[in-house]
């Protein structure tokens, strides 16, 4: 069973930065397409980022490019979002998914709240 613990979200100035993470056990992060997904009310679930199995390409939405920057730590099995230059438009529920390499299982976590606001 594979669980997924996502923090680091908060209230923040337009223009800030916050570091989420994705905290992962029972699968190593290594071996899973790991994608940082938003969303906010009304609208649907969107894929802000992703980093590859193995080799870690990444991957970005055009609305956060050259902003985020996704990345792991195979040491501590976690997944990070670096969210810079944030804007009121990046509020949202930010969630945590790991695509399985060899089985195609998908699992969530629970979500973390960004808020962007002066």
């Amino acid at each position: 069973q594979v669980q997924l613990v996502e923090s680091g979200g908060g209230l923040v100035e337009p223009g800030g930065s916050l570091r989420l993470s994705c905290a992962a056990s029972g699968y190593a992060v290594s071996r899973c397409a790991m994608r940082w997904y938003r969303q906010s009310p009304g609208k649907e679930r969107e894929l802000v980022a992703q980093i590859t199995s193995g080799g870690g390409s990444t991957n970005y939405a055009d609305s956060v490019k050259g902003r985020f920057t996704i990345s792991r730590d195979n040491a501590k099995n976690t997944v990070y979002l670096q969210m810079n230059s944030l804007k009121p438009e990046d509020t949202a529920v930010y969630y945590c998914n790991a695509l399985l390499d060899y089985s195609g299982e998908s699992y969530w976590g629970q979500g973390t709240q960004v808020t962007v606001s002066s």
